[in-house]
């Protein structure tokens, strides 16, 4: 597990971004969101169930779950498919989510008194730079950025780190099956009010959304999150935030390789930095 997952997941997260280019032509951001999670929800569920793992207890283990749902996918993920789908570039989208491992460093300090060592924050700013340099052959739009689209995809971004240190401080002994189930819905309940306001409810059931969902629902609902718990649970905060700056490197290969999206020397190089910046916070 240790040697195994931390690469496992940054693989599966950056699939996201696969994603959603993949689905954003057929389907409304928030109701393809609302779908995946009440679909990947019941699933939970429906085996946890059938194996007899253990719920919730009492109401604040039911709150503790509900609220790391609301934090962890549903205002993270509302916030950047929301963002990209109203204008804000990827690539501003990206860096604006590599200030996530930032944060966490700054906050888990006051939060949950976890010590961010010198060599850790060393290697959470190393990371950041080498995922600027990834990411910079598509910052071309310095000006005329919208302006309340990266407001929500910070906002998404504010909300993952302050979930990811939720989940640390109050769901070390909670089932993770039964934990993540009640996460979805959590999810379910701040994604619905956005549906109704925003949008139609517009999913074309086409191949690519079919894919999508398959995919949302096991690789990144169950498998990737399952993953991130994981790591929340046995490592430090910081140093599992840290491995997010692997995600542009690993999504632009994806791109060059799925869609044919240009690789250049400088963003290879960045590559590289970044893998040096997560290896040392790993370390630290």
């Amino acid at each position: 597990m240790a040697l195994f997952a931390p690469p496992l997941f940054v693989l599966l997260w950056a699939t996201g971004f696969v994603l959603a280019r993949l689905v954003a032509p057929h389907a409304e951001p928030f109701s393809f969101l609302l779908l995946r999670y009440v679909v990947a929800g019941a699933i939970l569920a429906g085996f946890a169930l059938a194996v007899g793992a253990a719920w919730p207890r009492d109401g604040r283990e039911w709150r503790d779950g509900l609220v790391a749902g609301a934090l962890l996918h549903g205002l993270y993920l509302g916030g950047i498919f929301w963002s990209v789908g109203n204008g804000l570039p990827a690539g501003i989208a990206a860096l604006v989510a590599g200030l996530q491992p930032l944060l966490t460093g700054l906050l888990v300090g006051p939060l949950i008194g976890e010590r961010v060592s010198a060599l850790r924050w060393t290697g959470i700013l190393v990371g950041f730079a080498g995922a600027l340099v990834v990411i910079a052959p598509r910052l071309g739009v310095a000006a005329g950025i919208p302006p309340l689209p990266l407001l929500a995809a910070f906002l998404g971004v504010v909300a993952i780190t302050f979930g990811t240190i939720w989940q640390k401080r109050t769901g070390g002994g909670l089932d993770l099956r039964t934990n993540t189930a009640v996460q979805y819905a959590g999810a379910a309940l701040v994604t619905l009010p956005f549906v109704l306001l925003l949008e139609e409810g517009r999913i074309d059931f086409v191949t690519d959304v079919w894919i999508g969902l398959a995919w949302a629902v096991f690789g990144l609902s169950i498998g990737a999150i399952a993953l991130l718990l994981v790591l929340i649970r046995r490592g430090a905060v910081a140093g599992v935030a840290s491995l997010l700056f692997l995600v542009p490197p690993v999504s632009a290969l994806m791109a060059y390789g799925l869609f044919g999206e240009t690789l250049t020397l400088v963003q290879m190089v960045g590559m590289g930095i970044a893998a040096l910046g997560v290896a040392l916070a790993s370390r630290g």
